[in-house]
């Protein structure tokens, strides 16, 4: 165990290796979602803007009903998007959900608790001042922060901005990522399966992955087993994207040509990680061809030469010369082939990786302490256990915890954190991060 990197170890080198993108876009809001956002977003206005009722009744005064039962004269009807008049004295306002609250009342009853007759309504019900009254800029107020730099957009965030009237959203510009595997045995999906050979499961489990966290993602296929044209490949992808990620083939076999073909290109590390399932990973670079200084408008080498840009929306920032040599590599790397430990390494050190180059503020998913229904031995190295939670609001472990079983990942509800050497006994608690905190 000497010789392995422990788990938060590896994580620190990659994320220190990890160089967050400049570049900004302006985006639409209702595109927005996903994205990162660059620019934190203030409120120009308070939401809501005014004194508005959440339900469906009447806007009265309080002091006119001092008793269940009190009739009133109904002097005005006021829909959202409209604005009543002042309430007079012993009237009431027909007033539907959303509507600016008419100046002088100070209390709604909902409509159930009223009967309707000619021009008037009877009140069963004695009202408390601020009854079902959103006051002005409760949810937010002029001059606040909704947003902050660093956010990952979700659906409630994007429509946050819209409340407070953002119609664009200044966000970093995607990630691009080069992925590609290499095996002469393996086969797409729809193919025939020739002697020995496999299904390319991880080009597809990782192209999710990637798309899942916004990447902007170049799917070179399979390149052939040879080092010249794994050097190509290499090549062509370091020259127009941010990270070039395998899996498999990082080793020191007649027929492993990743490591070769890097250490070429670029520079690697083969790390050995005490971790289970995913213990080989490797990181290193592989080097851009340099570029002469970009003329204005032009997208320079460290701002992702190659790739496109989306009509109408502009890239933002331009890289200095010392900024251009600093990032004239893209980032490198390899994980493992079996599919649950190419999985599970993606999930927990990868997309760390990723969304740290991404600008996201925080990259440490959540994790909760639930009860096992179950007893496990431990493992000298930290095992990321696949479990889901059962009807009883325990822990389920599933049967096989191969690193070849990728079925465990679709059973499973997330993954049990547990340290090295640690058994697990039926009814302790532990750690579990579930895939809604991890995808």
């Amino acid at each position: 165990m000497r010789d392995m990197l422990d788990f938060e170890e590896a994580l620190g080198r990659l994320l220190a290796g990890a160089n967050p993108v400049r570049e900004t876009q302006a985006v639409p809001t209702h595109a927005a979602a996903g994205r990162i956002l660059a620019q934190g977003l203030h409120s120009t206005i308070d939401v809501p803007p005014l004194d508005n009722t959440s339900m469906d009744g009447y806007a009265v005064r309080c002091a006119d009903v001092p008793a269940a039962g009190t009739r009133l004269v109904v002097g005005q009807r006021i829909p959202a998007g409209s604005v009543g008049h002042v309430l007079a004295a012993g009237t009431a306002a027909r007033i539907f959900t959303g509507a600016p609250l008419p100046a002088g009342a100070d209390a709604v009853v909902m409509q159930e608790l009223c009967a309707v007759d000619n021009g008037g309504v009877t009140v069963n019900h004695v009202p408390r001042p601020g009854e079902w009254i959103r006051r002005r800029g409760e949810d937010i107020a002029a001059g606040a922060e909704v947003l902050a730099a660093g956010t990952r957009l979700s659906a409630a965030h994007v429509g946050v901005a819209a409340s407070v009237g953002a119609a664009q959203l200044t966000v970093f510009r995607r990630l691009r990522v080069a992925l590609f595997s290499t095996g002469d045995e393996l086969a797409m999906p729809g193919e025939p399966l020739k002697p020995g050979g496999i299904y390319n499961s991880n080009r597809y489990t990782l192209r999710a992955l990637l798309e899942g966290l916004g990447c902007e993602v170049a799917d070179l296929g399979i390149v052939p087993d040879s080092r010249d044209a794994t050097r190509t490949a290499l090549r062509e992808a370091a020259a127009a994207n941010d990270l070039i990620l395998t899996s498999g083939g990082v080793s020191v076999g007649e027929e492993d040509h990743v490591k070769p073909a890097v250490e070429a290109e670029g520079s690697l590390d083969l790390w050995k990680i005490a971790i289970k399932p995913g213990k080989p990973l490797a990181f290193g670079s592989v080097r851009r061809e340099v570029m002469p200084p970009a003329q204005p408008g032009a997208v320079s080498p460290a701002d992702g030469a190659g790739a496109l840009c989306v009509p109408g929306i502009p890239l933002r920032g331009q890289a200095t010369a010392t900024e251009t040599a600093t990032e004239a590599a893209a980032a490198f790397i390899g994980l493992p082939g079996n599919p649950v430990s190419s999985f599970v390494t993606f999930i927990m050190l990868v997309r760390p990786f990723i969304l740290k180059a991404q600008g996201t503020s925080s990259v440490t998913p959540r994790a909760q302490s639930l009860r096992a229904d179950f007893d496990c031995k431990g493992d000298p190295r930290r095992e990321f256990l696949r479990a889901r939670v059962n009807a009883q609001g325990g822990l389920e472990l599933f049967a096989n915890q191969s690193s070849g079983v990728l079925t465990s990942c679709t059973w499973a509800d997330g993954l049990i954190d547990n340290p090295p050497g640690q058994a697990i006994r039926r009814g302790d608690t532990v750690r579990f991060l579930p895939f809604c905190e991890l995808l």
